[in-house]
């Protein structure tokens, strides 16, 4: 079953007896870091273990890539 970013940051912080604060920032960085790393589309899938595995088609990194750019092709 997925969880929210907030069940998965609770869930972590109860088990690891940190502070919520502190572990919201370190998810907050691996999102982060995911989409940096899909932006720049060198990436055939981003493995994160406890979150997933991400990856997007050629044509979607395309679609990423001109979005960070900040171009506007319509098709």
């Amino acid at each position: 079953m997925a969880k929210t970013k907030k069940e998965i940051i609770q869930i972590l912080a109860t088990k690891y007896n940190i502070p919520l604060a502190q572990v919201e920032s370190a998810v907050n960085y691996q999102f982060t870091y995911v989409t940096e790393v899909m932006k720049e589309g060198k990436f055939e899938s981003v493995r994160l273990p406890k979150f997933g595995k991400f990856s997007a088609k050629p044509g979607r990194i395309k679609y990423i890539q001109e979005k960070a750019d900040g171009s506007t092709n319509n098709k």
